[in-house]
């Protein structure tokens, strides 16, 4: 967990100059069970227009996010619910 915590510490450092994906970021929030942190990426990337986001509905990686509101509205605002 601690590296896992440190790892995510590099890559929100990252994040700030755009450098890493906030999309990729929820993945790691979501391995550590912080699904509302998780969230917050998942929206940033889809307001950024983030690549990643169109593979949203189907990872296997956000899978612990599909019965939160926010992951079902968000599928919605994509259009892909």
């Amino acid at each position: 967990m601690a590296k896992a915590r440190e790892m995510l510490g590099r890559l929100e450092d990252l994040a700030r100059p755009s450098l890493a994906s906030p999309y990729h970021l929820a993945y790691v929030y979501t391995g550590l069970g912080e699904f509302d942190r998780a969230m917050v990426c998942l929206e940033r990337a889809y307001e950024h227009r983030d690549g990643a986001i169109s593979g949203v509905r189907g990872s296997f990686l956000l899978a612990p996010l599909r019965g939160h509101p926010r992951f079902t509205s968000l599928l919605e605002r994509m259009r892909v619910a």
